[in-house]
């Protein structure tokens, strides 16, 4: 048997051996085409005879260190010879060729060759998820630090995933609030009212999303302790607004905040926080959201906000709010996404002035869940 690459010359057989292996959740031609040619992915097929035998499908996470094992299959007549393990040992190994450090997936409550299979080679579920696949099937997720040598032992920070394209600010503000006070319930009313709190910020279409200050006032008033760090003090983000009228907008908003801002016990600081000083932060209790530019994940230049859930040597640990649901990401791909130190330090900070925004929560002792 060998193990290669898969090319275009495959398309026949793997759409044949995707129809033979399973009875929903099937990736069509075009899924595959996509994959080969356009996908951030690898296929590794197995071939005895120029036969295909079985394939696995990686995606890579850009600008991340992390990858998911999206799709493996055997041919029902192939099966006893231990494809499926060469085929997760390829896969990890294309992996670890893409600088990934970890590898999640998801498996059918109801499959218990392949429960089986991924535990044999190390992989622990961390969820289950309800109704997950086309017949309403259970799924498990499952991770496996593929670079047993880093700490994963990270702070258990809830996960919420953002509902709307604005509202990325309002999703980390609630994740933060609730690793601090674990009554506090998540629920979109709560992101809709947090989003109408904060936003100061027009976009050049739809809705505005949330800058630093408003976002902070909206934690304080929660009852938490805020520091809050940029590195200028002109008008937060009015580079990505072309209209005169809805910048003068922005500017006397994110006045208005900031003048209630000097008035509270907010900690305002003109300056940046570099890695070593955000996991000082965080390893004295804080809870860092940080602003970051997209463009070096989803490849497209958006503001976008994210909340840091842990740090190790050579790298950053993060919740990301947005699930690129076109690209085939699912929730488990947004968790504790790993980033090494160095390209978290690129991607904080947005547009061409390299605007940069920290804020840091902390539980105060008056805090309340209202």
């Amino acid at each position: 048997m060998t193990i290669r690459q898969a090319t275009l010359d495959d398309l026949d057989a793997l759409v044949n051996l995707e129809n033979r292996s399973f009875a929903s959740d099937k990736l069509s031609r075009r899924n595959f085409r996509y994959m080969l040619t356009k996908a951030n992915a690898t296929i590794r097929v197995i071939t005895a005879s120029d036969r295909v035998l079985g394939y696995v499908l990686v995606l890579f996470s850009h600008g991340t260190s992390m990858a998911r094992l999206y799709s493996i299959a055997v041919d029902p007549d192939a099966r006893g010879q231990a494809i499926g393990s060469q085929l997760v040992q390829a896969a990890e190994t294309a992996a670890l060729d893409h600088g990934c450090v970890s590898m999640r997936l998801e498996v059918r409550r109801d499959n218990p060759a392949s429960l089986g299979l991924f535990r044999r080679h190390g992989y622990k579920p961390f969820k289950e998820v309800l109704g997950y696949y086309e017949d309403q099937m259970d799924a498990l997720r499952f991770e496996k630090n593929l670079a047993p040598h880093l700490n994963l032992d990270l702070v258990r920070v809830p996960y919420y995933q953002q509902t709307l394209d604005f509202t990325c600010g309002p999703a980390c503000l609630m994740m933060a609030m609730k690793t601090l006070d674990p009554d506090l319930e998540l629920n979109r009313t709560l992101e809709l009212r947090l989003w109408r709190e904060a936003t100061t910020i027009f976009m050049n279409t739809g809705h505005g999303g949330c800058g630093p200050y408003g976002m902070a006032l909206s934690a304080f008033r929660r009852g938490f302790e805020l520091e809050i760090y940029v590195n200028e003090t002109g008008v937060f983000l009015v580079n990505s607004v072309r209209s005169p009228e809805k910048k003068e907008v922005m500017r006397l908003v994110q006045e208005d905040f900031v003048a209630e801002i000097e008035r509270l016990p907010i900690a305002l600081h003109q300056g940046s926080l570099g890695v070593d000083a955000l996991q000082e932060k965080f390893e004295e209790g804080g809870i860092p959201v940080v602003l970051i530019s997209s463009y070096r994940i989803y490849g497209e230049r958006f503001p976008h906000w994210v909340i840091v859930t842990g740090f190790d040597e050579h790298y950053i640990y993060a919740h990301d709010p947005f699930v690129d649901e076109e690209q085939g990401e699912t929730v488990t791909d947004c968790i504790n996404i790993p980033i090494a130190r160095r390209e978290f330090q690129r991607m904080a900070r947005y547009g061409k002035a390299a605007q940069k925004a920290v804020l840091i929560l902390r539980k105060s002792s008056s805090a309340s869940s209202a």
